[in-house]
């Protein structure tokens, strides 16, 4: 009596919460047409799709979206549009927290899938850049960067982001430690076809940083500097005027 009785609370609960995901779906179908209608989103669809397929993976904690379409999220947050001139790119930068990667690998090994599969999830089309290797592109020209912070003792190096053997390879950059040891931020942002996803970055007062200090770096391409002032400009407008107390301290 007691094995049947716990198989009926078993599937009782188990169609509550089938009812519920029904639910839960047909909401964000509804948002989306709403999305759409209203023309509320403008991130590129495709990385909307590859955001929900690092949620879907459960591979969210471990990657940060930087550079650039960071902006997404800022502006979101605060409720305007940024000047198109601004987010102009055709490529994003994936931060690999390496301080959380045998979970990380541990997910992929799971599933038996390889970084670069999950990207295909999002779009079949991606493949590794063969002068790159820590670029994937698509038939349409987009690129995934995959960066780190620069290897210390514990980080191995060169770092390959599955067990498999076709993948991405994460590239070092100087200031994948700043960025990692930053406050995080997080934001839902929309895709222009309604679509939606939660992008996880770190807080605008370090971006604001990084950015002028690229745009002052002897080392940075002297074609990139000048968008790297606009962007921290633009995201120090935002906190002043919209975003006071999410920045990190």
């Amino acid at each position: 009596m007691e094995t049947e009785a716990m198989y009926l609370r078993f599937h009782e609960r188990k169609a509550l919460l089938s009812e519920r995901l029904t639910r839960l779906k047909e909401a964000v179908t509804r948002h989306e047409r709403l999305n759409r209608a209203l023309r509320v989103g403008r991130c590129p669809n495709i990385l909307i799709a590859i955001l929900q397929r690092f949620e879907q993976y459960g591979l969210s904690p471990h990657l940060l979206t930087v550079g650039t379409h960071a902006l997404y999220a800022y502006e979101a947050a605060a409720g305007v549009r940024i000047a198109p001139q601004a987010l102009a790119t055709q490529d994003v930068d994936v931060l690999f927290d390496t301080r959380k990667r045998i979970t990380f690998f541990s997910r992929l090994q799971e599933a038996d899938l390889s970084f670069l599969d999950v990207l295909r999830k999002a779009d079949k089309t991606f493949e590794v850049r063969d002068d790159q290797l820590q670029t994937a592109v698509n038939a349409h020209g987009f690129e995934v960067d995959v960066i780190r912070r620069e290897a210390g003792d514990v980080d191995p190096h060169p770092l390959r982001m599955s067990h498999k053997d076709v993948d991405l390879w994460a590239v070092q950059v100087s200031s994948g430690s700043r960025m990692l040891g930053a406050k995080r931020f997080s934001q839902v942002v929309v895709a222009s076809n309604g679509t939606m996803a939660r992008m996880h970055t770190f807080a605008p007062d370090a971006f604001i940083k990084i950015k002028r200090a690229l745009s002052t770096s002897r080392s940075r391409d002297p074609l990139k500097k000048p968008k790297d002032a606009l962007q921290a400009n633009i995201v120090d407008e935002l906190v002043r005027e919209f975003l006071i107390g999410a920045s990190g301290s």
